[in-house]
């Protein structure tokens, strides 16, 4: 297993999104997560579809038309016999290679996602979808699977004429990429696994909180719509300031179904690709961020060791880095992506004729 030190390319590599960021660590942003303390309370954000709802309550969601400026705007679309989720996309260059990004619990693919699709989208084709029950994602009554997750992904990627791709999975989004690999091996040229790992209850801590998630999902199929409105709504203003940035993120969260979001916890602590993960036979990169709470770095290199010549890239960051701190996370990644792409074609790298 080898391990790159990225911080020589990061120091390549300045964002254009450093305005953003100062309103970021204004707002004191964090992605909530099974043991983040925001959710001890509040159960999260959205509510719960009635038959006649439309995807999300408008009168809760206002149509806010600020976003961030290079983020692609996003779209519908319709998934045969699944239902209808949400596509960020950015169509790279010519013939590139295609990065299927999965975001993490609790989040979007445009809130997990927008400080990376602009760097990405240099070298890559880069497509983001809203997991069912986050976002805009697809709407199910169906208790939440991540492996519904990893197929949705490939029906996208179906939809879209998409045949291969590298499956890009942060947190939550790791399993959702390791799935897809399991499932569909044949679509998968690479993967990259980012702040996650083989399974997420490995303290009694951690094992006490996801069972809790089993009762607290049959509970929230049995509240009342109101309610969860009213949960949601307490969430969401409690947690964003009215910046710009603010009222987008606000916008992004209060569109997530609370009762979906309990179910996925649930999934994540239920999770463990411990019996196949050294059965992973693509170029894989992990990147493991230093400083993170919520999945352990150790945990993350555990995840790396396991896979047969997985490449190690570290960020000096926290769980929300991919939100935060760009400037560091965003290089990681991307030279993430390349070495991939580099191993499995013998091609160069963006990140080497970069430097």
């Amino acid at each position: 297993m080898a391990r790159l030190d990225f911080e020589a390319a990061a120091r390549l590599r300045r964002l254009s999104s450093t305005r953003n960021l100062v309103r970021l660590r204004s707002l004191k942003l964090e992605l909530p997560s099974f043991d983040h303390p925001d959710m001890s309370g509040d159960l999260g954000a959205g509510h719960e579809l009635d038959a006649d709802d439309e995807l999300i309550d408008e009168e809760r969601v206002e149509d806010g038309t600020w976003r961030p400026p290079l983020l692609p705007s996003g779209r519908p679309v319709q998934l045969e016999g699944r239902g209808t989720t949400w596509v960020t996309e950015a169509a790279g260059p010519v013939d590139a290679p295609t990065m299927l990004l999965l975001h993490g619990w609790t989040a979007t693919g445009a809130l997990n996602w927008f400080n990376a699709i602009p760097t990405l989208a240099q070298s890559y084709r880069v497509v983001a979808l809203d997991h069912r029950g986050h976002g805009r994602g697809i709407r199910d009554p169906r208790r939440f699977r991540l492996e519904d997750c990893a197929d949705d992904a490939v029906a996208l990627a179906d939809h879209l004429g998409i045949d291969q791709f590298v499956a890009v999975g942060y947190s939550m989004g790791g399993p959702i990429a390791q799935l897809i690999w399991q499932r569909h091996h044949d679509r998968v040229t690479g993967l990259v696994l980012a702040a996650t790992s083989r399974n997420f209850r490995g303290t009694p801590i951690e094992m006490a909180g996801f069972s809790a998630m089993g009762g607290l999902s049959l509970a929230a199929r049995v509240t009342p719509t109101q309610w969860q409105r009213h949960l949601g709504s307490r969430y969401v203003q409690r947690k964003y300031d009215d910046s710009d940035i603010g009222g987008w993120a606000r916008r992004e969260i209060a569109r997530n179904n609370p009762r979906s979001l309990i179910e996925a916890g649930r999934a994540i602590g239920t999770f463990s690709s411990h019996r196949w993960i050294t059965d992973v036979d693509v170029p894989t990169s992990v990147v493991v961020t230093e400083q993170d709470t919520v999945v352990p770095p150790d945990r993350q290199r555990r995840l790396a060791a396991a896979v047969p010549g997985a490449e190690i890239m570290t960020v000096q960051g926290n769980h929300a880095v991919c939100v935060l701190d760009p400037d560091r996370f965003v290089p990681a990644l991307s030279l993430a992506c390349d070495r991939v792409v580099e191993r499995g074609t013998g091609s160069g790298t963006a990140t080497e004729r970069a430097s």
